[in-house]
């Protein structure tokens, strides 16, 4: 008895030691202006390449300027910094019309460079993720190129598309996915990954990989089950079942759904309202509000807390943090600039 009493005060000393340890590291993310580090780290981006919108050419290669109005149709990924009452919203939009969106190798070249460049980027308060093409979200991995593959080559390729859809996943700004149309296998794995999910009620979705007697290999065992929930989550892959929209909202997978427009693009709709709700906000306290969540979701409440605390305290010295109480004080709205 005296033994076990004397060994807990040490057993909590070692867990208060881990928390110290988990919580320092949440604060090193985050530093007065919020420059990230650790593994939100990137290369440094040339500011002039903030301010103009970019479209990575139909290679992945090289990178051009371009606006919306110049998008070539022929480019697998739209990348369009949106303006005027959407400024600082982006909107990624897959656009591989004859393989319904699948996730080739040259899509996730260029998906992972336009991410790499996003994260960086402060004027970036919202990315949206879509499809340029009707009635498809994203089919998945392209199988086409994947039967070419030897067996030692699929593993790598594996690794590429988790690689992004975790840079995804990471981005510290609010992320939403707007599926309009069929979204399978890695397509809804790209869609966990974004912090919201609004669908039309004609979506279809499903994690169906068992059927090819593979597993989800791009998150979706892990990110399905804290979505939904562990049971219905090894239902709906145990069994390869593709939902509706309006199934989908039933079991929590997305949390808006829409009836189809004529145009095609409910969900994209429903998505820049949200987005347009977010912009007005404290763009520093929506990234550690992210910050805060994500990291006190994988932890127990008292840790979740103490990261909680300490990404408030992020907030503190900011100058948008007085600017919101001075406009508070005189009943107008605040002019936050990030800093």
């Amino acid at each position: 008895m005296a033994a076990a009493a004397a060994a807990a005060p040490g057993a909590l000393a070692i867990l208060q030691a881990r928390r110290a340890r988990l919580v320092a590291a949440c604060c090193a993310r985050l530093s007065p202006g919020w420059r990230l580090s650790g593994s939100w780290t990137v290369p440094r981006v040339d500011p002039a390449t903030w301010a103009r919108g970019w479209t990575p050419a139909a290679g992945g290669a090289a990178w051009r300027r371009g606006y919306s109005s110049e998008v070539k149709t022929e480019d697998e990924l739209r990348v369009r910094y949106l303006e005027e009452e959407n400024r600082g919203i982006v909107v990624l939009g897959i656009n591989r019309a004859y393989a319904k969106n699948s996730l080739s190798t040259n899509l996730i070249k260029m998906l992972s460079k336009a991410v790499d460049a996003l994260k960086s980027d402060k004027k970036v308060r919202t990315i949206i993720v879509r499809s340029e093409v009707p009635g498809i979200f994203c089919a998945g991995a392209d199988l086409k190129e994947r039967v070419k593959m030897n067996s030692s080559e699929v593993g790598p390729f594996v690794s590429k598309i988790r690689a992004v859809i975790n840079e995804i996943a990471n981005l510290p700004v609010p992320t939403i996915a707007a599926i309009d149309g069929l979204a399978l296998g890695g397509g809804l794995e790209l869609a966990l990954a974004c912090d919201i999910r609004v669908a039309a009620s004609s979506a279809k979705m499903g994690l169906v990989e068992t059927k090819l007697a593979i597993i989800p290999g791009g998150g979706g065992t892990q990110r399905l089950p804290r979505a939904i929930g562990m049971s219905l989550a090894k239902e709906l892959i145990f069994s390869a079942r593709v939902l509706d929209g309006q199934a989908a909202k039933a079991v929590g997978l997305i949390s808006h759904v829409l009836e189809q427009n004529q145009e095609g693009d409910a969900a994209y709709r429903k998505a820049l309202d949200l987005a347009r709700e977010f912009l007005p906000q404290g763009p520093v306290a929506m990234r550690v509000a992210k910050l805060a969540i994500n990291q006190g979701m994988e932890v127990d409440l008292v840790t979740g807390l103490a990261i909680e605390e300490a990404c408030y305290a992020q907030t503190i010295p900011t100058k948008d943090r007085l600017e919101g109480l001075l406009a508070f004080k005189e009943k107008r709205t605040p002019r936050y600039k990030g800093e």
